[in-house]
């Protein structure tokens, strides 16, 4: 949507004006001498009479003076510059600031956008900005001065970016002023050499164009896409164009009689409502046409382009009230297609964006899509911050919004505040420069709400590691576990727009941090900046390796190397068969393993004794020999099942959660069964990295308090029922029996009941009961 010399309707409207009456050209002459003697106001130079138009229609008591000024400095400072294209350089900040003026910019922005190339390609400098506009036009005009190639060589585009993020942490008008500017840099790319034009164009694709999404300035950036689109892949523009212009030689036939339609009822129910039909641009109807053939129809060739696929439906009301109204009167009148409404009223975007989406079914089966949103809803969503007015003003936002929009600060939006936090600790140009597009690339941001009420805007994709970094760098490291929406997630979790979050720590005192392996699920740069500064800080302790025996002892034998990639079992005789490992039982090394043939030729691993496999061999199926095989682990490890028997009380939990978590151990899934007698069964699935997790895991378990059994279920004689009064002490594999995986088996062990925070497990010759049983 391209931005010209003419007045841009924003949905505002001045007060009424009286008519002049029959005056004679003399009398008007007169009157006009009258007006400017009496308003001591000086004529503006014909340059910016344009500007001046489009900016009284926003700003009707703007400082015309100021302005005039700054167009004299800019206008001597350039004289003699000329441009590319051949026109006196003076066309540009002209331009820039027609931009401006029509999105509805104060007067400082102006003033600052006209002198925006004075300091960077004339004699003039910052302190003479200063000096005769302020501190704050100085400022402006600062941000957008590019850094010097002769200081900076190679990363001079980085640091400048670098820069102008900075400055547009206290300013936001510094990147409204830059966007503008290559706006009209982008409309005469066509006088750059090939490889420039390619060259700004990704940086326009992979910086400027995802910020103005992210300011809410739509009308900047739809024009900024196609200009980008046409630059970088002229033939799919050509094609993309020659589709709009077939559109556009037909009549209307669909959606301007639905908006007819639409607005006539609206009438009828006393919705005063503004209907108009509001056509895709160019980009947007290239993702359409990719939409459309990725999507067969039923004679398996691409969909073509419906008539509702050109624009959508957008409805203009005075009141948030009225939106509502006019969705009630939508969905009455027309079905409504389920998944198709979102309110971003109630919940607005990260943008500020603000509107009511749904799609509904004409009579003919086409589908309509419809905007529905107040005037100021509708000028915050064309122009973003630009319609919240001077941040530095106080009140500024109300004044344009009528409210807070959720509490959102025009002059450090929430994703600048956090591209501000990780920029101080990327010192390196180019790791800066690469993580700020991969930043950006995002393709939006969500909200998630932790359970005490705060709001979490994250990235699109960010995980559960992301969000408790978010809530700060310690939490981050003490994490050990997490809840979304009430029930236990693993931290990989990705999260979704409205999620409710609850991270879970590790007491106050407790030794904790992040795994390695928390880089692959972190995706915002705070996150990984604080795991990668902690494993530096904590490095893992080196093997030790000893050169030869320094007495009797034989030398230790080499740790053979793990292998990922293949399953760890091998059916003896067949080396080649396939195995599965089964989700009953859950074997891990160094359990007794039987397997039996299944479907496709592969063979079913039980642990020896599972039920299940033993219903098999009762089913007529031959049972063969397994061996487990040394070095070698599934490619995500073992997932075992455990449950903990445990007197009930509050936060136990979170306590066994996060008990399991601090081994390094992914939880994934967890189930409680409701209490009975006082006592509670939790079922955990786990995910290890290593069969030899599973001990440590299991004692860590047994320390929880009121914890006083953990056992894997899946073999004869672990019915939790016979679990109190059995023996500890008879022969078997104490990690099928209960209690600590790697305990010598002859000892006398017996997991303690916990209630006051006794040792997990200790020796004793007493059974549960006796004198040494649970604590009274």
């Amino acid at each position: 949507m391209a931005i010209e010399a003419g007045p841009i309707d924003t949905g505002q409207h001045g007060a009424a004006r009286r008519p002049l009456g029959r005056l004679s050209r003399s009398a008007l002459s007169r009157a006009g001498r009258a007006a400017l003697l009496a308003t001591d106001r000086a004529p503006v130079p014909d340059a910016i009479e344009p500007i001046v138009q489009a900016h009284r229609r926003h700003h009707p008591q703007a400082d015309l003076a100021l302005l005039s000024r700054a167009y004299r400095l800019a206008e001597e400072s350039h004289r003699g510059q000329m441009r590319k294209s051949g026109e006196p350089f003076i066309t540009h900040p002209l331009a820039v600031t027609m931009i401006l003026a029509q999105l509805g910019a104060g007067t400082t922005t102006l003033v600052a956008s006209l002198l925006h190339d004075t300091v960077e390609d004339t004699e003039v400098t910052l302190d003479q900005v200063a000096a005769d506009f302020g501190p704050e036009v100085s400022y402006l005009v600062d941000g957008v001065t590019k850094l010097e190639k002769v200081d900076f060589g190679a990363a001079a585009e980085a640091e400048t970016f670098r820069k102008m993020l900075v400055a547009t942490g206290d300013d936001v008008r510094v990147m409204v002023i830059k966007l503008a500017d290559r706006l009209h840099n982008m409309r005469t790319i066509r006088h750059m050499k090939p490889a420039s034009r390619i060259r700004i164009a990704k940086v326009t694709r992979d910086v400027l164009i995802p910020i103005a999404e992210r300011l809410g300035i739509q009308v900047l950036k739809a024009e900024l896409e196609d200009i980008v689109f046409a630059t970088l892949h002229p033939e799919e523009y050509a094609r993309a164009r020659a589709v709009l212009a077939a559109h556009e030689e037909r009549p209307d036939e669909l959606l301007a009689p639905f908006a007819e339609t639409l607005r006539r009822q609206l009438a009828e129910a006393g919705v005063g409502a503004e209907v108009t039909v509001r056509p895709r641009h160019c980009v947007s109807v290239h993702r359409v046409l990719l939409k459309r053939a990725a999507a067969a129809g039923p004679d398996g060739l691409p969909q073509a382009l419906q008539p509702a696929d050109f624009g959508r439906v957008l409805v203009v009301v005075e009141e948030n009230a009225d939106c509502y109204a006019v969705l009630g009167e939508l969905h009455t009148c027309w079905t409504p297609l389920p998944g198709e409404f979102k309110d971003f009223v109630a919940a607005p975007k990260f943008n500020l964006y603000q509107s009511l989406h749904t799609a509904v079914q004409l009579p003919g089966g086409e589908v309509a899509e419809v905007l529905v949103r107040t005037r100021q809803m509708h000028l915050v969503a064309e122009t973003g911050v630009v319609a919240l007015g001077d941040p530095h003003q106080p009140g500024a936002v109300q004044a344009a919004s009528g409210d807070e929009l959720d509490g959102t600060d025009p002059a450090r939006p929430g994703w600048l505040s956090r591209l501000l936090a990780w920029q101080q600790e990327t010192p390196d140009p180019d790791a800066f420069w690469s993580t700020l597009t991969d930043t950006l690339s995002d393709d939006g941001e969500i909200t998630a709400v932790t359970e005490s009420g705060e709001r979490l805007h994250l990235p699109v994709g960010a995980s559960c590691v992301d969000a408790a970094y978010l809530l700060g760098e310690q939490t981050g490291h003490r994490c050990v576990g997490v809840r979304v929406n009430g029930r236990l997630a693993a931290l990989s979790t990705a999260l979704r727009d409205g999620d409710v979050v609850a991270v879970l720590t590790a007491p106050a005192g407790e030794p904790s941090g992040p795994a390695a392996e928390w880089l692959e699920h972190a995706r915002t740069p705070a996150a990984r900046l604080a795991i990668e500064r902690w494993l530096a800080g904590h490095p893992a302790p080196a093997p030790v390796v000893e050169t030869g025996p320094s007495d009797d002892r034989p030398a230790p034998q080499a740790a053979p190397a793990v292998v990922r990639g293949r399953a760890p079992v091998a059916v003896l005789g067949r080396p080649d068969t396939p195995v599965r490992l089964a989700r009953c039982c859950t074997p891990v090394p160094p359990d007794a393993l039987t397997g039996y043939p299944i479907r496709g030729g592969a063979v079913a691993v039980h642990r020896t004794g599972c039920p299940v496999g033993d219903q098999m061999r009762e089913d007529g199926r031959s049972p063969l020999s397994l061996a487990w095989i040394p070095g070698v682990e599934p490619p995500n490890g073992y997932r075992v099942a455990l449950h903990a028997e445990a007197l009930t009380r509050p936060r136990l939990l979170a306590d066994l959660t996060a008990a399991i978590s601090a081994e390094g151990v992914g939880i994934f899934s967890a189930d409680v069964e409701p209490p009975r007698e006082l006592r509670v069964r939790h079922s955990y699935t786990i995910e290890l990295s290593g069969a030899e997790v599973l001990p440590a895991v299991m004692r860590a378990m047994l320390r929880v308090p009121g914890v006083y059994d953990v056992y894997r279920p899946g073999v004869p004689g672990e019915d939790p029922a016979a679990t109190a009064d059995r023996p500890l002490d008879g022969p078997g594999d104490p990690a099928a029996r209960g209690g600590n995986g790697d305990d010598p088996a002859d000892a006398v062990m017996r997991p303690s009941w916990g209630m006051h925070g006794r040792s997990a497990a200790f020796s004793g010759g007493s059974s549960a009961g006796g004198p040494g049983g649970p604590q009274g």
